[in-house]
């Protein structure tokens, strides 16, 4: 059971061949965008009235203003409790980028190098095997990984780590060391990812993975400190994120949405002793790739500091170039086999972000404009930073496995259904 929301999220990643991307980034003038708050209230009402959630939420900034705020529906259906504006949500996948921002800080304070081999600050990653398929026997083959893991691979999904289940014996094996178990501290569960065989060599495919727990790891040995320590200390605090954590107080857990699962077409209420083990019992593991629970407001100032370039109210927390950093694609256009990340649109991956660097190219393509950044969480929450249009955006739901369809609803709902933006280079 300690697994289980963790389960729930590996399986809602969707598979989805990967065609080759050209990278771009743009400065190029966006046409002016109006917010149409009839629009977004509509658009959230929809995804309530169809089924696919049982309450959601939104908050857009846009020119240094708050420029929508709505809810509809439930956030906890059986104790008749409302979306409201200070529910806490779990953001999963959303922790990432929290993530990615620490281990920024370090290395603006020199202490790591983006192209270091991982293996000189965690030595168990010394000596790499991957996955290289089945002899005639039907055994299987491993070999030397061609060069180290470094530590930009384990920013943008090039490393070569599972992520849980799947078809191959290094994924068998990942599931057998159970990395992310949350009895596990940081140090053992990376000593544990690095156990398992590669399923490719490392810098020549994209591929979701533990890799940002990793990355928590390597905030921890390089602070010297607890890495929920270390985020809460130089981010959360100089944030006033208040209400963002891996461990909730007991006192805050009236304020938790429950988790609905989607079951034969119909939203299923998870148990509430279920719902609290990430947040409200004192597990080992504080993984750096999820976890963390947080308000709109929370990842809001989070998401606004990042389209401010690293600062807010008279705080900095990194420095304008490092955001531009994290926001460029970090793709080769040689890294073709891209797993699932060409669903989320016209993306390349920078570190910990997805990176938009062409104009919507379909009907059907989630609205966005060319340079935004942006990640999304199992449970169907989203935020994304737009410069372009000097806007930021946080959506929440609690729905799981992961639906698409609600953020593709939540960005036509701020951008319109035809909105493509500037032109990329």
């Amino acid at each position: 059971m300690r697994r289980s929301f963790f389960a729930l999220a590996v399986a809602a990643m969707p598979l989805v061949a990967a065609p080759a991307s050209a990278p771009a980034q743009t400065t190029a003038a966006a046409p002016t965008l109006a917010i149409d708050k009839a629009r977004i209230d509509a658009a959230l009402a929809a995804m309530v009235e169809s089924g696919r959630a049982a309450g959601v939420s939104a908050l857009v900034w846009k020119d240094g203003r708050e420029v929508y705020f709505g809810t509809a529906g439930m956030a906890d259906r059986a104790a008749g409790k409302p979306m409201r504006r200070d529910t806490i949500a779990q953001i999963f996948s959303m922790t990432k980028p929290v993530t990615g921002v620490a281990l920024m800080q370090l290395w603006e304070a020199g202490k790591v190098r983006l192209d270091d081999p991982l293996a000189k600050y965690l030595p168990e990653y010394a000596q790499m095997r991957v996955y290289a398929g089945k002899d005639a026997a039907g055994a299987p083959r491993y070999v030397p990984a061609d060069r180290p893991i470094t530590v930009r691979d384990i920013m943008r999904h090039t490393a070569g780590f599972a992520y849980g289940a799947g078809p191959t014996p290094a994924h068998d094996a990942f599931v057998a060391a159970d990395p992310l178990a949350l009895t596990n501290s940081l140090a053992e569960a990376s000593r544990r990812i690095a156990s398992v065989p590669l399923l490719f060599q490392p810098g020549t495919q994209w591929s979701y993975s533990a890799a940002v727990t990793v990355q928590a790891a390597l905030v921890e040995k390089l602070a010297g400190e607890p890495f929920a320590d270390y985020v809460r200390t130089h981010i959360f605090v100089p944030l006033k994120m208040t209400d963002t954590a891996w461990r909730e107080p007991e006192a805050k857990f009236a304020r938790l949405s429950a988790m609905y699962a989607m079951k034969d077409g119909k939203l299923v209420q998870q148990d509430a002793a279920e719902t609290r083990k990430l947040n409200f019992q004192d597990n080992a593991l504080t993984p750096g790739g999820f976890g963390l629970a947080s308000t709109l407001d929370d990842y809001q100032r989070f998401a606004r500091m990042l389209l401010n370039g690293g600062e807010l109210d008279g705080v900095r927390i990194l420095r304008p170039s490092t955001v531009r950093l994290m926001a460029t694609d970090q793709l080769d256009p040689a890294v073709t086999e891209r797993l699932w990340l060409p669903g989320k649109g016209a993306v390349g991956f920078g570190l910990d972000f997805a990176v938009r660097y062409a104009q919507p190219q379909t009907a059907e393509e989630n609205r966005g404009a060319v340079g935004e950044f942006f990640w999304d969480g199992a449970a169907s929450t989203l935020f994304w930073v737009d410069p372009a249009n000097k806007l930021t955006a946080v959506f929440f739901a609690q729905t799981m496995p992961f639906d698409g369809t609600l953020h593709h609803d939540i960005r036509a709902a701020v951008y319109g259904a035809d909105y493509k933006g500037p032109a990329g280079d």
